[in-house]
């Protein structure tokens, strides 16, 4: 059982490199066709650094196991509050002290409420997945009236590339996305039967910190060079963009059910870290190292419960 692990690493990679290839491709495209800075960061910047798990979401869908993709989006969210804030934190501190978040935070605890009222109808179909993105509409829209969304520096942007560069990021990513998800998901698949997991486990560990190591790479340079509003604010929107786009866009092309633990631990785990943040965004207090290890720590007791 050596192979499956190593194809799932390098699905993991190659859908990590893949959605960089398409984020910069189709960034310079739509600017080239003169699509203002403010709408690409809103559609194509988002969508296309979450592009990962929207084919991770789609690919389990093809391979008969949904439930890995919905324990993806929760574990992912879990594992970007304790991992991917916990990690960073330990090694150099985030000084939250003067960020200001907590219109972002509201709006992300707003759609980790409706995404649990909606799990609690059983699954995510096509009218629920309507509903998240119906609610992803009005989050950018309020991020744009408040002018939330950085246009300055979008990111992949680069006004010298050429057109066969553009070509190739597209054709790169294109190509790459659906491949490194078929490899990722179909391998852990694998995995999960031969240690005698179920599709949802699998997707809440291994296949949620995978799928969160873009954003932990992010905020953990975001500490190194004291950016803790770039590290918080990487979390949050990453979040929003879970629960709202991948699941919203992932339930119109097949129905995504919630096993049944998650009503009993998962959801509220998920909302729970979520809520840890509140004495960082609106107390004005520093995600030191001791909170660093406090948060690894339940993030650590949080995998021993799940795979026991």
């Amino acid at each position: 059982m050596i192979l499956p692990w190593v194809l799932v690493i390098l699905g993991l990679g190659i859908l990590l490199f893949a959605g960089d290839f398409l984020v910069k491709g189709a960034v310079n495209l739509a600017t080239r066709a003169g699509i203002s800075p403010l709408l690409v960061s809103l559609t194509i910047v988002a969508f296309g650094t979450s592009a990962p798990e929207l084919l991770i979401v789609l690919s389990a869908l093809y391979e008969g196991a949904p439930t890995l993709a919905v324990g993806n989006v929760v574990g992912s969210n879990t594992a970007n509050v304790l991992l991917v804030l916990g990690v960073p934190a330990i090694l150099a501190g985030l000084d939250t002290r003067s960020v200001d978040t907590r219109r972002s935070f509201l709006l992300m605890i707003g759609a980790s409420v409706l995404f649990i009222a909606l799990a609690f109808t059983g699954a995510f179909s096509w009218w629920q997945g309507l509903v998240l993105l119906a609610a992803l509409t009005l989050m950018l829209i309020d991020q744009a009236r408040n002018g939330s969304v950085d246009t300055d520096d979008v990111e992949g942007l680069d006004e010298k590339i050429s057109r066969g560069k553009i070509a190739l990021f597209l054709g790169l990513g294109i190509i790459g996305l659906p491949l490194g998800a078929e490899l990722l998901v179909h391998n852990s698949v694998l995995i999960a039967r031969d240690f005698g997991l179920s599709e949802a486990v699998i997707g809440l560990t291994l296949v949620a910190i995978g799928t969160s190591l873009p954003e932990l790479a992010t905020t953990v340079m975001a500490a190194y060079r004291r950016q803790a509003d770039v590290a918080l604010g990487n979390v949050i929107g990453s979040n929003m963009f879970n629960l709202l786009g991948i699941l919203g866009v992932g339930a119109l092309f097949g129905t995504l059910p919630v096993p049944h633990p998650f009503f009993s631990l998962d959801l509220w785990v998920m909302l729970g870290s979520s809520l840890i943040l509140i004495p960082f965004v609106f107390m004005n207090m520093a995600i030191t190292r001791g909170w660093g290890v406090a948060l690894i720590l339940a993030y650590g007791v949080y995998l021993f419960v799940l795979l026991t």
